[in-house]
């Protein structure tokens, strides 16, 4: 499950659905009746400090909004806005169709997604209509925020009880906050509704089939909009797809062991290069200097520039920071821990513009637009334990083996506390779509084992491995020359290989 920060994909998941709504709103996933909603295309920038606006229509895309029910049961009444956007085909004599996109998150807004997808095509995309799309209640569409005094909920629990029984506090704030603000529209911020708007925007483009790439939590959308509309897809592309029956609350159960992977990968190599960031000649020495800076950030906040940022802030600014391979995510990362480590020891600690950014959207009021709608979408696809104790049980098991991540990826979240149950029953994934699966081996938040699930799932798809390799977020992004070239070769054809490809 992705962040919402910087494009790290994949954080961000008893009461299920009633039967009789959900029996309400099966039929939807099979008509097809009715004239598609006209679109009015327009310019895309919204002012002169609207920079993806602005990119948009550099490149020559259009975007425009997209009236849909609130609630897909009752399509009379209440409406919301989608905002879209469209990069055209420039090659429209060999035109395949409409490519529609979703970066993750979830909550993560798409519409300039188009720019980077075109650039990682290469030829292949002036052969499709390119379509970013803001989910419901994200970016442009009728957007959500919860006021909440902090961006990322997501904490550690910390090394004791009262450090827990704080974090209990604070997320059943958040939770209580979003009620009091969006109590009306909460019910109907969720998956299956995201795919239901989808094949709404497929027809007001007037397509029969579209086709489709996720990455994280967009490769778990796409995957439920194949399941829900059969037939409506062409060429489906997803990439760091997690396990669809695990998509949830808790869905980072289970990641500590290539979470504590990803960050030995790291210091390993940060202790070749000791001389640069001094933070120690041998692998156990720069993790001994990890293990310095969660204990004194538990004695004392660490005072990080203007930040205050504490042990249950510095495990996820960790567990995000090591998880991609390249060398220059790692020296993003080396230079963080370095910062973190002059705060510990007391001395003055500037954290720069990518620190700086991080701990803004982690530890203020500015992240909670990206924030609110990610914790409202996993909240209402699948309900959470209610009981506080259920989480410090799990994280007491997990944290003998795993001290650092275990009271991390146990913890408790806002879901604990979402004032209303899911409406309906998690999607069941399982049908035979032809779709292009990516993972790397080692990606620390939808783990390969979980790519493996999808890949049984949909029988018919493929899966692409990219083996050795610490990344999350793969095709276009990691700059591996092997998967981008069999993608868009995909793209290109939609014949899947024979066999299941690694790079």
């Amino acid at each position: 499950m992705k962040s919402t920060f910087a494009r790290t994909r994949g954080l961000l998941v008893p009461v299920l659905a009633l039967i009789a709504l959900s029996s309400a709103l099966a039929p939807l996933a099979k008509a097809d009746g009715g004239p598609p909603p006209p679109l009015d295309w327009k310019p895309c920038a919204q002012g002169p400090d609207d920079a993806d606006g602005k990119a948009l229509d550099q490149a020559g895309a259009r975007c425009a909004e997209l009236t849909v029910p609130l609630d897909h049961s009752r399509p009379g009444g209440r409406k919301i806005k989608l905002a879209l956007s469209r990069l055209p085909a420039t090659d429209r004599a060999h035109r395949v169709g409409t490519l529609v996109l979703n970066s993750g998150g979830p909550g993560e807004p798409t519409l300039a997604m188009p720019l980077e997808t075109r650039a990682a095509m290469k030829d292949v995309a002036a052969r499709y209509d390119i379509i970013g799309l803001d989910p419901r209640f994200v970016g442009r569409s009728t957007p959500l925020d919860c006021g909440w005094p902090i961006g990322m909920w997501l904490r550690s629990a910390g090394a004791t009880r009262a450090r827990f029984d704080h974090q209990v506090a604070v997320q059943r704030d958040l939770a209580g906050r979003c009620a009091r603000r969006h109590a009306d529209v909460l019910p109907y911020i969720n998956t299956r509704d995201t795919a239901r708007d989808i094949d709404l925007v497929r027809r007001a483009l007037g397509e029969r089939r579209i086709s489709y790439l996720g990455y994280s939590y967009g490769a778990y959308l796409g995957a439920v909009y194949t399941q829900m509309f059969p037939g409506r897809t062409d060429r489906v592309a997803l990439d760091s797809a997690g396990d669809p029956d695990k998509w949830g609350p808790r869905a980072l159960q289970g990641t500590e062991d290539e979470a504590d992977r990803a960050l030995r990968g790291w210091a390993a190599w940060a202790a070749e290069r000791h001389s640069t960031y001094g933070l120690g000649a041998t692998r156990a020495r720069v993790l001994a200097t990890v293990n310095t800076i969660v204990a004194a950030a538990a004695h004392r906040p660490l005072r990080v520039g203007p930040y205050e940022v504490d042990d249950q802030a510095v495990p996820y600014i960790l567990s995000t920071g090591s998880g991609n391979d390249r060398p220059a995510s790692r020296a993003e990362f080396a230079s963080t821990v370095r910062t973190l480590n002059e705060a510990a020891h007391g001395r003055p600690a500037d954290p720069g513009p990518e620190l700086d950014g991080l701990l803004t959207f982690v530890l203020t009021p500015s992240g909670s637009p990206l924030a609110s709608p990610s914790v409202a979408i996993t909240c209402g696809d699948r309900a959470a334990p209610r009981d506080s104790e259920t989480y410090w049980d799990d994280i007491q098991r997990s944290r003998a083996r795993h001290p650092l991540f275990g009271p991390l990826k146990q913890n408790i979240w806002p879901c604990a506390f979402w004032p209303n149950p899911p409406r309906e029953h998690p999607t069941r994934v399982g049908n035979a779509s032809p779709a292009l699966i990516v993972s790397a081996t080692g990606d620390p938040a939808t783990t390969y084992e979980g790519s493996k699930a999808m890949h049984r799932a949909l029988t018919g798809s493929r899966l692409l491995t990219l083996r050795n390799t610490i990344a999350h977020g793969i095709y276009g992004e990691y700059g591996n020359p092997c998967v981008d070239a069999k993608v868009n070769a995909y793209l290109a054809t939609g014949a899947l290989p024979t066999a299941n490809p690694t790079c």
